[in-house]
């Protein structure tokens, strides 16, 4: 042996010591540049927003445990921010990316996020959530997978595709937003794409996907629209639904699937139809004009043009109602879950705390806002987690403004303030979503998932906990509650920090239909949360204090 294949194979050694030593997950490493560009997603010019004069932005592709590190430089002429939609950000919602948890990057500035996707695995995306700056743009996809060690229940997919589907409007991002800030609501959109396009079926479109013939494929959906929810449907074939928001589950097939604002499910689906080209559908669900978009799949073999007579949407809510009840985990699965938010046994936990959280809309000063118990929530200059962690909330924000249990007086009359509910460490949580008007909502919470035990029409009442699914719900991050009815999620608030729990409609959100939930680490232990970075920007009233006494172990 020579001494330099000495040399290699003992640098080889070397590295795996080091890396066996500190036991540190694998980093991944990008570098975004964040644009203003041109875009005609609809056939109409209009400023979009890029990532890497890419849109939608670039696909984001990991495994379990995996360090994520991306450098966004903010070439906009706004601050700018962007969130992990469903990454539980562990320990560490200094990195969650809301209002509430950062300071936003200033214009010609850059920030360096870094996060983990800690005991995750699934489909989830990322977006902007500054300004309305998801209407221009800057949204992709961000899968988790599982580690080669943990089985998956099915066989490995030929390929695996990220599909994003959304509502869209033509108006720029800071068109819209004018729109908000003069009290005034968006409309309805003008129409819907699919990976940032919409195909024209006119025989000139080129296939977003291609299937080889007897091959299956893993189709992941996300809604990451504005307004609407979606039917997506693959004319002529079927889908096996295998995972959702990060849960295995029971691996029914369907015809179409109903996809709500937020939410993203993954699909098995087989080319084993005639070989030809064939159109993915996603329309809008529950709107007087119904609006298509349209994307094409191609055989690698196909001689022929996709039918022109698209499959049929499903019609009426209970439609929609009765598929969502028939999705459940799968609960033999191997799958990577942080304990006790991946128990099995959550139907036998008791309940420590029931909140009921009612939407509303009413206008304040002439203009129109969206409110949660009579709360129309407002951002402040001082991220609330700042706040909280330097000990000056009381110059920032208030706790617990909301009640547990709303007065039906609590809708009539609206008011503006920072809303932050204060909630105990490691409880065990009932929160009921209670919608009285006549559109659909759709309600994300960050650093969790949660068990959907139940959605009906009516009101929530205590005897209605009678009809939970105490078994077997799918541990998600987005739960839909239809017109006149209510929703039920249980959870273990385990993961401390300031999270957001939003309506996953940006308009309704820009326009205060969110709150926060404090988790705090009283105990101010590194066991339960991170500590602040000493390089991490600060804004607002906290700029220039002191740094707080670090964390014990």
């Amino acid at each position: 042996m020579d001494s330099t294949t000495m040399k290699l194979l003992l640098l080889c050694l070397l590295v795996g010591t080091i890396a066996a030593v500190h036991g540190e997950d694998p980093y991944l490493f990008f570098t975004w540049n964040v644009t203003h560009g041109t875009i005609s997603p609809l056939g109409v010019p209009q400023q979009g927003i890029l990532i890497n004069g890419e849109f939608p932005g670039p696909n984001i592709n990991s495994t379990t445990n995996n360090n994520i590190v991306i450098n966004v430089f903010n070439n906009l002429d706004e601050p700018l921010m962007f969130t992990w939609n469903g990454i539980q950000q562990r320990k560490n919602s200094w990195q969650d990316g809301t209002p509430g948890t950062m300071c936003p990057i200033p214009p010609g500035k850059n920030y360096t996020y870094h996060f983990q996707v800690k005991d995750q695995i699934g489909s989830y995306f990322y977006y902007p959530i500054t300004a309305m700056h998801r209407a221009g743009g800057a949204f992709g996809g961000l899968r988790v997978n599982s580690r080669l060690l943990i089985p998956v229940p099915y066989a490995d997919p030929e390929d695996d595709y990220t599909v994003l589907i959304g509502d869209w409007y033509t108006k720029s991002h800071s068109s819209l937003r004018k729109q908000l800030d003069m009290g005034r609501s968006l409309g309805r959109p003008e129409g819907v794409l699919i990976n940032g396009k919409n195909a024209r079926g006119d025989g000139t479109d080129e296939p977003l996907f291609t299937m080889k013939p007897g091959k299956t494929y893993r189709f992941r959906v996300c809604n990451v629209g504005l307004k609407n929810p979606l039917n997506f449907r693959i004319q002529g074939h079927t889908m096996k639904l295998v995972e959702m928001e990060g849960s295995h589950v029971v691996q029914n097939t369907y015809e179409s699937l109903d996809v709500h604002l937020g939410q993203c499910f993954s699909a098995l689906v087989t080319a084993d139809k005639e070989p030809k080209d064939y159109w993915m559908v996603a329309d809008t669900r529950f709107t007087k004009t119904m609006l298509t978009g349209l994307g094409l799949i191609r055989y690698t073999n196909g001689n022929g043009p996709a039918n022109p007579e698209l499959p049929l949407p499903p019609q009426g809510l209970a439609w929609s109602l009765n598929q969502a009840r028939s999705f459940r985990w799968n609960l033999t699965a191997s799958a990577a879950r942080p304990n006790p938010q991946g128990s099995y046994h959550y139907g036998a936990i008791n309940i420590t705390r029931t909140i009921k959280l009612v939407n509303s809309a009413s206008k304040v000063d002439g203009k129109l806002r969206y409110a949660v118990n009579g709360v129309s929530h407002i951002d402040t200059e001082t991220p609330l987690k700042y706040a909280e962690y330097f000990g000056v909330a009381d110059k920032v924000f208030k706790y617990d403004i909301i009640r547990d249990d709303p007065s039906p007086e609590a809708e009539a009359k609206i008011t503006l303030a920072p809303n932050v509910v204060n909630q105990t460490y490691r409880d065990f949580v009932e929160i009921i979503f209670e919608n009285h008007g006549k559109s659909i909502q759709s309600w994300h919470l960050d650093g969790y998932a949660f068990f959907p035990v139940a959605i009906e029409f009516g009101r929530w009442a205590p005897e209605k906990r009678r009809n939970y699914n105490l078994l077997d719900a799918i541990s998600r991050h987005t739960v839909q509650v239809y017109p006149g009815s209510w929703a039920a999620i249980m959870l273990t608030f385990d993961n401390a920090g300031m999270w957001n729990l939003r309506s996953a409609q940006p308009e309704r959100a820009y326009l205060g239909q969110q709150l926060y939930l404090s988790v705090e680490n009283v105990a101010r232990s590194l066991r339960d949360e991170y500590m602040l970075l000493d390089t991490t920007p600060l804004c607002g009233v906290v700029k220039g204090l002191p740094k707080p006494p670090p964390y014990g172990p």
